[in-house]
Parts: C-alpha cells; sequence; structure tokens
C-alpha cells in the first residue's frame, strides 16, 4: 500500500512538472483570422482613472534586476524599440490587476505609471496609435514599451516584429486652459492662443478631453493618403501644433481629414482658420461635434 501510494505522489509530480514544462514551452504568436485594416483600428481613448495601487510599487525586480516606477509621468517621452505581445498572455492578469486583452489598444512600460495614456510613434513609417499602459515590460535590453497585438496591427510592429518608436505620454487639457484661451482671444492676443495653449496637447486629446462642444479646424480632404501625409508635414514643419488626419469611410473608399485640433472654443478656432488663410489655405472651415 505504502508503494502504491508513493507511487502516485511521483506520477503526480511528474504530471505537474509535465505541465509546467509544456507551459514553458507555449509559444506567442499571433491570434487566428486577426486581419483589421490598420486605418479602421480605433486609438485608446484617455479617461481620467486613479492610478493602480497594486501596479505602483516604488521599485520592483524581475530576472534580478531592480526597477524604479516614476513618481510623475508629466512631459515623459522616449525612443527605443517596440515590441508585442499576443496569444500567450491573452487573458492573463496585467500589472493594473485587469487581463491583458490581444485585441484592445494597450501595452507594457517598465517605468511608467499605470495607467497612462500615450501615442506612439512608429518612426519606419510615421503611423501612431494611442494605447493605454496597463502593465509592466517589456524586460529585454533595448526594448522600451511592449504592445498589444491590436497596437502592434496599427502601428505596423506586428509584420515586422520589432521598430524604432517615439514614445510621448499624453497631458490632457484642463479646464483652466479653456478659461485662459478664451481670455487671450478677447483680449486680442490670438496668437499665443494658437501658439501656447493648443500645443500644450502634445498629441490629440480625445473628444471626451473637452466638457460640451468640440471643435476642429478642417484644412483639407484626400481620397489619397499620400497627399494627406504631405499637408500633414508641411503644417507641422510650419510649426502648427496638433495636427492629425482622420481618417473615414469605408475600406474600398477612404477620405484623408487633414484637421487640427479639438481647440477648446470657436472663438480659438476662428483665430486659427484667420491664421490659415493667411498663408493661402482658403479652403478651411470649422467642424463641430456636438458631445451633448
Amino acid at each position: 500500500m505504502k508503494n502504491f501510494r508513493n507511487d502516485n505522489i511521483f506520477r503526480l509530480l511528474i504530471l505537474m512538472l509535465s505541465v509546467m514544462l509544456a507551459s514553458c514551452a507555449v509559444r506567442d504568436g499571433a491570434p487566428e483570422n486577426y486581419s483589421r485594416d490598420w486605418r479602421l483600428i480605433d486609438d485608446a481613448i484617455p479617461q481620467d482613472e486613479p492610478f493602480s495601487r497594486y501596479g505602483n510599487p516604488d521599485s520592483y525586480e524581475v530576472f534580478g534586476q531592480q526597477y524604479q516606477v516614476l513618481a510623475s509621468n508629466a512631459g515623459f517621452s522616449e525612443n527605443g524599440l517596440a515590441s508585442w505581445y499576443g496569444t500567450k498572455f491573452h487573458g492573463q492578469r496585467t500589472s493594473s490587476g485587469e487581463p491583458y486583452d490581444m485585441y484592445a489598444m494597450t501595452a507594457a512600460h517598465k517605468s511608467l505609471r499605470i495607467p497612462t495614456y500615450v501615442e506612439v510613434t512608429n518612426l519606419s513609417n510615421n503611423r501612431k496609435a494611442i494605447v493605454k499602459v496597463n502593465d509592466r515590460g517589456p524586460f529585454h535590453e533595448g526594448r522600451v514599451i511592449d504592445l498589444s497585438y491590436a497596437a502592434a496591427t496599427k502601428l505596423g510592429v506586428s509584420e515586422t516584429g520589432t521598430a524604432p518608436v517615439t514614445i510621448r505620454v499624453i497631458e490632457s487639457v484642463k479646464a483652466e486652459d479653456v478659461t485662459l484661451a478664451e481670455a487671450l482671444v478677447k483680449a486680442g492676443e490670438a496668437d499665443t492662443v494658437i501658439d501656447q495653449v493648443i500645443s500644450k496637447s502634445i498629441v490629440e486629446p480625445p473628444i471626451e478631453a473637452f466638457s460640451g462642444d468640440q471643435y476642429y479646424v478642417q484644412v483639407a480632404s484626400f481620397s489619397n493618403e499620400e497627399n494627406a501625409l504631405k499637408m500633414l508635414n508641411d503644417l507641422r514643419n510650419k510649426e502648427f501644433k496638433s495636427v492629425r488626419i482622420h481618417v473615414e469611410g469605408e475600406r474600398d473608399k477612404l477620405l484623408y481629414r487633414v484637421r487640427i485640433g479639438p481647440v477648446p472654443t470657436a472663438l480659438v478656432a476662428e483665430s486659427l482658420v484667420s491664421k490659415l488663410k493667411k498663408i493661402n489655405h482658403n479652403n478651411v472651415r470649422i467642424v463641430a461635434l456636438i458631445t451633448n
């Protein structure tokens, strides 16, 4: 009887070891039947969320190396390699406590506070995406961010495995900035508003960043992406801030709208229109999005 029990314990240990080895042998990869057009993948929408108590220790250790969590994300930017993670980790708990969803626009970072929203730019193709940092990693030398599979698809990183990127933390426009903008425009200092208030947003905030009506200045629309990118780069070279391409329509009939904004008030939008017309952009118009 004793030998029989020992044999059962031995078999159980062998089974547990086999499961552990099988788990370690599982390779990460892409999900099957995922063929989204990258231009139709929506960015993450930044939310005003409290920092995770679970995911933000002062420091932590992985593979014998210590990592420090930032006390503040303000003004953070970084260059380096991006990678991605997929099926192997899908459904597993992230450092924020929520399950990893490879179809969501999320990412892992070693030191940013969790959660944080960042704009990631693929320097190889100039694609941009907004993602929510809710996990820790990547723990490979030289890599600065691990993207979800959806985010990697939007940025073109899923095709190459890794890519050089720039990361910038999104700092939302606050109510006091809107009040300041209105005061400056009424005082005849429109250029100050355009150069300072709008440029405070490192990337275009989501529509939800403002209360009430949202205003964009649309410079032009194109059926050709290359022409839209050319205008976007031209406006950025002329130091216009928050210039973005909004893609609309169906897969076979996409429109690329070059817009600046959102801007905090209609007065600021009108001032921006005047500034653009001075440099011969005569077809500009204000686009108002009603959120009430």
